[in-house]
């Protein structure tokens, strides 16, 4: 038997210490990598018998077993994939980042690139096995070489390796690890399942390992039952089980899977006990190819606003895991979908860093982005049982599937949890801004649920009415009572009433809905357009002219608190509001800020009173004309929400009037 000793590539010390420190933060990845590996072994081997099968020699079931030995410190992996020549196992192991898989990819032409989709492309997977071992000893032969023909490869990962041709009868390779002593926990049974159950349980291999049971250790004095035993222990039996599902759902075709399947796999991998509402399974082919498991839960979870916790779907490449919580596949606002996308195209080592970089990445993330959104969508479309079942005309009731049926109120559902979120897209994704907008639910004054889109408004707006209404407050309450809606509900015009904190950012993102402009009723002067006739114009113009005089003293006495007074159109019972000008910051933007810690701009609002109002007209000549001015500023800071900034200056002034 030839041994020879040969030395790695230049810089291979340097590449190994940044593969074993660097590359792979989480220790107990290497065992993810081999595994890994050695199903790409077996599918090149699947691959390579199409055109010959005796290469399959006399063991055609493929598998992966994984076993240890504690008094020797060693994990092994053990594949009876295509294995290696000596040749192969120079070149592929004696050269940092150089892929057998993606030498053999290169030599595919044509269809049979299709053919091998499965197959990966690795590159530096082996090396993560210096992460545990301070030692690898890899022994492999070829299908279709001789049993003579096996070779032995053996490194401590330094400068240089040894390589022996051994006779092995069986085809594949096996990777002996000679465990480091901080690393000796892999040299446990329990442990080894759990972190193949984590991230190869989709491997569509079977991956065996020996079977346990426990044994009770001998006794102390063998003539003496009752003086106790030598400690008890597992014991191997020498009989192989399968220790993963060796069956990827979303590979699956959707047929096969039940709902219940499909239930019980979410609750697997986002650890909530209820149901999904809704979820989509698709296979995306094209220049960038993936397969989609998503889904929508049906309950928001506790940390739904800390837009810093790391949030997303699980990443696969080719069936095997990757990361958790890949948030670059996701957009922030779609933080609460859970799923799974496996992609074709990625390498089985990127990293986070790679994924923001990556141009596959942002076509994976576009077209889930897409797929939530039809979900939603189609949602939203059955959401209510008068939509989907409708009788015509001629006496005709449509019939409705009980598909359709299941899906009745549930997007008023998704929209009470997580519809605030939803929200965020209008500043976060340009692209589907419109597309949003139609999902996006609100109360309005004529319905006290949350169930009032744009397109809903738009078919009840009134003829000649040209803007989307619409008031922002803390509560539902605040907003219906508001002073500001007066002349609306006086004209039967309908108002948006919006109570989410995110509604003020969110509607800076949008200023139409289908060509027709939204219009806050707290922002610049209330032109009604076609709907106030000119007889009001008429009365509106001559009360401004009338109360001049009174509008200069309010702008002095109020000088430090308003940017302008003026006589207002909007108010019919109430005796003054605050609005700001149209490009202003609105009031309550201004206080969520800074109740949220962060500086406003100082904005000055501006006072619109109702020249009407007995109180109004009580300040023309009243001795307490500085203080029922205040008042009058200051009550209308109440009426929407705010404080004084002095209460206690307030109260007082109000007491001085009631004596």
């Amino acid at each position: 038997m030839s041994k020879q000793t040969l030395s790695f590539q230049a810089e291979v010390a340097q590449l190994l210490h940044l593969v074993t420190h660097s590359l792979y933060s989480n220790q107990e990845i290497f065992l993810r990598e081999l595994i890994s590996n050695a199903s790409d072994a077996c599918d090149k081997l699947r691959f390579e018998a199409l055109n010959n099968n005796a290469l399959y020699e006399n063991a055609p079931n493929l598998e992966v077993r994984v076993s240890f030995d504690k008094a020797a410190k060693t994990l092994t992996i053990t594949d009876n994939g295509i294995g290696m020549s000596q040749q192969e196992a120079i070149d592929h192991l004696g050269t940092i980042a150089k892929s057998g898989t993606k030498d053999f990819m290169g030599k595919l032409s044509g269809d049979q690139k299709a053919d091998a989709q499965l197959i990966g492309q690795f590159g530096v997977g082996f090396y993560s096995g210096f992460i545990v071992a301070d030692k690898i000893t890899v022994e492999s032969r070829r299908a279709g070489l001789k049993p003579e023909e096996g070779v032995r490869w053996i490194s401590g990962g330094t400068g240089d390796f040894e390589v022996e041709t051994i006779t092995r009868p069986a085809r594949g390779t096996s990777i002996i690890l000679h465990l480091r002593d901080d690393a000796e926990e892999f040299l446990n049974a329990w442990k080894l399942k759990s972190v193949i159950a984590k991230y190869s349980d989709h491997i569509s291999l079977p991956i065996l390992m020996e079977k346990e049971e426990w044994k009770d250790g001998e006794l102390i004095n063998p003539n003496d039952e009752n003086g106790g035993r030598q400690p008890g222990g597992m014991v191997k039996t020498g009989e192989w089980e399968t220790v993963n599902k060796a069956s990827a759902l979303w590979t699956r075709p959707k047929k096969d899977i039940t709902e219940e399947q499909y239930a019980e796999f979410y609750k697997t991998i986002s650890h909530d006990h209820e149901a999904p509402l809704t979820w989509a399974h698709n296979r995306v082919e094209g220049n960038t190819e993936y397969t989609q498991l998503l889904y929508i839960p049906a309950k928001a979870p506790f940390d739904l606003w800390n837009r810093d916790k790391k949030a997303g779907v699980k990443l696969y490449v080719k069936r095997v895991f990757i990361m958790d919580d890949a948030e670059a596949l996701m957009p922030t606002y779609l933080r609460f979908v859970k799923g799974v996308i496996d992609s074709a195209d990625l390498p089985l080592n990127v990293s986070r860093e790679l994924l923001q970089e990556s141009r596959d990445v942002r076509a994976i993330r576009e077209g889930s982005t897409k797929r939530v959104l039809s979900m939603l969508e189609d949602l939203a479309k059955h959401d209510r049982h008068e939509a989907a079942a409708t009788e015509g005309a001629d006496g005709v009731t449509d019939v409705v599937s009980e598909e359709d049926k299941a899906k009745e109120g549930k997007y008023t559902q998704f929209y009470a949890e997580f519809g605030a979120v939803l929200k965020e897209g209008l500043g976060e994704d340009f692209a589907n801004r419109e597309r949003l907008a139609k999902l996006l639910r609100f109360a309005s004054t004529t319905s006290d649920t949350v169930t009032v889109g744009f397109a809903d408004y738009k078919a009840r707006m009134k003829e000649g009415q040209e803007a989307i209404y619409y008031i922002t407050a803390d509560t539902l309450a605040a907003a219906k009572n508001s002073p500001q809606l007066e002349v609306f509900k006086k004209k039967g015009i309908e108002v948006l009433l919006m109570t989410d904190r995110v509604d003020e950012w969110a509607l800076n993102y949008l200023h139409e809905f289908d060509g027709t402009p939204l219009q806050s009723v707290a922002k610049g002067a209330v032109d009604l357009g076609k709907l106030q006739d000119e007889a009001e114009k008429k009365a509106a113009e001559e009360a401004a002219e009338a109360f001049k005089p009174v509008l200069a003293k309010l702008k002095e006495a109020l000088k430090d608190k308003a940017e302008d007074v003026r006589v207002t159109t909007r108010l019919v019972d109430s005796p003054a509001c605050l609005v700001v000008q149209d490009d202003g910051m609105s009031t309550q933007l201004a206080r969520l800020l800074k109740q949220a810690g962060q500086e406003a701009p100082q904005t000055k609002p501006v006072l619109e009173v109702n020249a009407e109002h007995a109180l109004v007209k009580k300040l023309d000549g009243s001795m307490h004309f500085h203080d029922l001015a205040h008042i009058l500023f200051d009550q209308a800071l109440l009426a929407e929400g705010g404080l004084p900034e002095d209460p206690a200056a307030y109260v007082k002034r109000v007491n001085a009037l009631l004596v």
